[in-house]
Formats: structure tokens, C-alpha cells, sequence
């Protein structure tokens, strides 16, 4: 039996390789960043061919690494960054635009033209998201309003529609030589033109958005065989897709209702599961699919989904140059005792959970001759604290379930400083995992199990092992004061694009 299955991540800042063997340990690895493309204020695209040449790069990057070949794995999934859009040409593969990235905001005229007729929660029962810039349906109508030719080419059959887990399987099992158009439920049900219930692509919504049915892929189960590799994995069958952050949540074994985690990447992403049932949200929540195995029903999640947390220690390395490396902000923040009365809300391209507020942009509140670098680093790290502090609190209201501790992924959970101030600001102890790479560990669970792999959920909880745990220090009632004065920070940000 081949001992490996390969796992693609493909994210917002970096594409990456890994392979696991069967206890779920890393075996290989390799990481490969693409540029980040910013045409206007608010824009944010992605070249999808630079992609596509950084997956196949890190492909071989990490076979050559562990020492394997092809043939040493068993099979291979994909995981992604969801919502950004892709739109090519069916017949020579080109892609007609940049990706339009989930962060991109340029589609907010698109929103409140939609939102006019119904409202925010317009399509909310039906697909189970507010009207946002954030899923794909608006940047789909988009790239056909206003790339020359797209939108007859569209309605002609010529193109195809997908986000980049869609783009990269399309390609690495042939492309415009036989490539499969598919993606999952889970990523499906990020683009806003998805129904939960029949969890197929609904008429209304394409209706509503503009966009032909034939330029979207199958939606599939997330881990089922949908086609054998060529190239750089040549007889690979590809088995697995999931959305990043469902593939987070797969590969933490979150697999009983009232279980939850939280990644810590570009932004921040909260799941709770709630079983074969979707639940509606009444606090700025997402209803979102898990995943599906095969022909078991889909499981379904709540999401709070938070823009900026890590892009915020890139913005103060990158463009203010606070810092020369990212894991140099813990040691900055460390110069300090506490935030110096100062509060960072990164509001950079608007708010999403629990708020969904597009006109809000950044603010740093309560400065003072007082405060220094030292504090700007405290305040930008509890602002990831506080921010999924704000969506415990909606999924509490919403499930009825209490949290009794949260299981943590992702690259800023090695930042020990961060993780104790969250035990505090949550009140819960937070979990780190031994595999704290859970995305790309997902990915492969999925496709493992769709080839026998792996042979059930037990086979999977019995790999997931803790690392390291934080409790909180944080006494109830100055946890409170500080809560407090971050919701009165989130709303000077309120209004502020008119």
C-alpha cells in the first residue's frame, strides 16, 4: 500500500505542498508566496497562472524533499482560499481577468444595488450569507460587466467559473485536455449562488446575479474521486477539495456538533459544527457547508468570518515597516505591559462578522503622547483577540452552545503571547494541536478517505494530539472594561465611506 496522500493549499498569500503519512505527520513540505496585486484602494486581485505555476513549483519542491515520487501517493486533495474568483476560457485556458480575491471590495456598488430589493439578508435562507463583497457571486457579475466580450462569451458557452480550488483541479488533471470542472459543497456554498437545502446551484440566485449555469463546475461531495492527475502528480487521483477553513476544521477531527476552532491566518475564521442541520443566524453569522462524504449527508457549520488579523502584522511590516520580519511583533509586544489605552481596529476593507459593515475603514483610538511601537504591537495582536472574542459571543447567542475551549490553527498560533491574550479575552482555555497546519491536514483526510486511506472519523481522531494549552489569567471584571472599549473602538470605525 502507498504510505503518503498529498495535500495542495493553495491560500491567499502562498501556495504549499505537504505530505502525510498515515498518523497524520508531515513527511514534506514546501511554501511559495505570489504577488499581491492592488490596482485601486479597496482592490485586490491575483495572477491565477502565477498560481498555478507556484502549486506545480511546491509540487515538486516537496516530493524532492521527502524523496518520493508520484506513485508514493495514495492520492491527493485540494484546499484553497474560497471565495476568490476565476473566470477562463474553455477552449485555450486563459483567464480572462486577475483572480478577484475574497478581500477585494470593488463589487460593493453591485451589493447595495441588490441589497435595494430585499435588503441585506435578501438571499440569507436560501444560501445562508449576507449580501457582501466578500462571496463570489458579485465578482463573477463583475468580471462579466465589465471585462470586454466576457459577458457574451459567457452566454456562448466559453467560459468557465470557479474559485481557485475549481482553477487548480481543472488544471492538474489536464486542463484543456480533459480537465474536471468540479468543486465541493463547502466551496459552493461560499459563492452565494448555492441553495443549502438541495445543495445544487439555484436558479433565483443565478438569476439575480447574472450568471449562465454553464460556466459553473459540478458540485460534488467533498471527498470522492474526480479525476486522475497529469503532469507534476501524472496517475494521482485527485479525491479532495474543501474550502480553507472547512478543511481546518476537518483536519482539527472537529467532526461532533458543538465543536469548534479557529484559524489564525491572512484573517481569522471561527467554525462551529452544527450537524446535518443548518442553522440560521440571527447575529452576523455565516450558515456554511462542513463538508460531505460521499453519499453521507452534508454537515453544516456557523462561521464567523473576521477580514484582517495576520494581514494586519504584514500591513505593519510591509507598508509602515514597523517590524522587519512577522514573528518579530510578539517580542515587540513584549516591550510593553499592556496596550498603553489604545485599541486597533483593522477595518481595512470593511467588517465582516458580526457586523457586515462595508463603509467601515481602519482606526487606531486613544492615542496619546504616552504610546509607542511597543503598544501599536500589543493593540494589533489583541485586535485578532477581541475580533473573535465578538464572534464567540454571536455563536453562543445563535447555537445556545457554551463554549468550553477553543481548538486553535493556523501561522499565528505559534505566537504564545497572542494565544495567552485570547485564553484571556474568551475566558476559555485555547488548544494548540500537534499539526497546527490542520488546512492542508484536512485536505488530505478528505482525499485519503475517498481511496481507503483512511477508513472512518476514528481513524482521524486518533492522530489529533495537543501541543500546548493557555488558560486565562484575566481577571472577569477587567476583561470586561476592556470589551467595553473595543466595541466602542469598532464603532468609530462606522461611516466612514459614504
Amino acid at each position: 500500500m502507498t504510505k503518503y496522500v498529498g495535500a495542495i493549499d493553495q491560500g491567499t498569500t502562498s501556495s504549499r505542498f505537504m505530505i502525510f503519512d498515515h498518523g497524520g505527520n508531515v513527511i514534506g513540505v514546501d511554501q511559495k508566496e505570489h504577488e499581491q496585486i492592488y490596482p485601486k484602494p479597496g482592490w485586490v486581485e491575483h495572477d491565477p497562472k502565477e498560481i498555478w505555476t507556484r502549486t506545480n513549483e511546491v509540487i515538486k519542491g516537496a516530493l524532492k524533499k521527502a524523496g518520493l515520487s508520484p506513485s508514493d501517493l495514495a492520492a491527493v486533495g485540494v484546499t484553497n482560499q474560497r471565495e476568490t474568483t476565476v473566470v477562463w476560457d474553455r477552449k485555450t485556458g486563459e483567464p480572462v481577468y486577475n483572480a478577484l480575491v475574497w478581500q477585494d471590495t470593488r463589487t460593493q456598488d453591485i451589493v447595495d444595488a441588490l441589497s435595494a430589493d430585499g435588503g441585506q439578508d435578501r438571499f440569507r435562507e436560501k444560501a445562508g450569507l449576507p449580501l457582501a463583497t466578500y462571496f463570489s457571486g458579485t465578482k463573477v457579475k463583475w468580471i462579466l460587466d465589465n471585462v470586454e466580450g466576457a459577458r457574451a462569451r459567457a452566454e456562448a458557452g466559453d467560459l468557465m467559473f470557479g474559485n481557485i480550488d475549481t482553477w487548480v483541479i481543472w488544471n492538474i488533471t489536464g486542463g484543456t485536455d480533459g480537465g474536471v470542472h468540479v468543486t465541493d459543497v463547502s466551496n459552493a456554498s461560499r459563492t452565494m449562488l448555492m441553495n443549502l437545502e438541495t445543495l445544487d446551484w439555484d436558479d433565483e440566485l443565478l438569476s439575480a446575479f447574472g450568471v449562465p449555469r454553464s460556466m459553473l463546475p459540478a458540485v460534488r461531495p467533498s471527498s470522492e474521486v474526480y479525476g486522475t492527475a497529469k503532469g507534476v502528480l501524472a496517475g494521482v487521483p485527485v479525491s479532495g477539495d474543501l474550502g480553507d477553513q472547512q478543511a481546518a476544521t476537518f483536519g482539527q477531527a472537529a467532526f461532533d456538533v458543538g465543536d469548534a476552532k479557529n484559524t489564525y491566518g491572512t484573517g481569522c475564521f471561527m467554525l462551529l459544527n452544527t450537524g446535518t442541520e443548518a442553522v440560521p443566524s440571527k447575529s452576523g453569522l455565516l450558515t456554511t457547508v462542513g463538508w460531505k462524504l460521499g453519499d453521507q449527508p452534508a454537515v453544516y457549520c456557523l462561521e464567523g468570518s473576521i477580514a484582517i488579523t495576520g494581514a494586519l502584522v504584514q500591513w505593519l511590516r510591509d507598508n509602515i515597516g514597523l517590524i522587519s520580519s512577522s514573528p518579530e511583533i510578539e517580542d515587540l509586544a513584549r516591550t510593553v505591559d499592556d496596550n498603553g489605552g489604545i485599541y486597533f481596529v483593522p477595518a481595512f476593507s470593511g467588517l465582516f462578522a458580526p457586523y457586515w459593515r462595508g463603509d467601515a475603514r481602519g482606526a487606531i483610538v486613544g492615542l496619546t503622547r504616552y504610546v509607542n511601537k511597543g503598544h501599536i504591537a500589543r493593540a494589533a495582536l489583541e485586535a485578532t483577540a477581541w475580533q473573535t472574542r465578538e464572534v464567540l459571543d454571536a455563536m453562543e447567542t445563535d447555537s445556545g452552545v457554551s463554549l468550553k475551549e477553543l481548538k486553535v490553527d493556523g501561522g499565528m498560533v505559534y505566537n504564545d503571547l497572542l494565544m495567552q491574550v485570547q485564553a484571556d479575552v474568551l475566558g476559555v482555555p485555547v488548544i494548540r494541536p500537534k499539526v497546527a497546519e490542520t488546512t492542508a491536514l484536512g485536505a488530505a483526510y478528505a482525499a485519503g478517505l475517498a481511496v481507503g486511506f483512511w477508513g472512518s472519523y476514528e481513524d482521524l481522531r486518533t492522530n489529533w494530539g495537543k501541543d500546548a494549552e493557555w488558560t486565562p489569567k484575566m481577571e472577569e471584571g477587567e476583561r470586561d472594561k476592556h470589551y467595553a472599549l473595543w466595541k466602542k473602538a469598532v464603532t468609530r470605525t462606522f461611516d466612514w465611506v459614504e
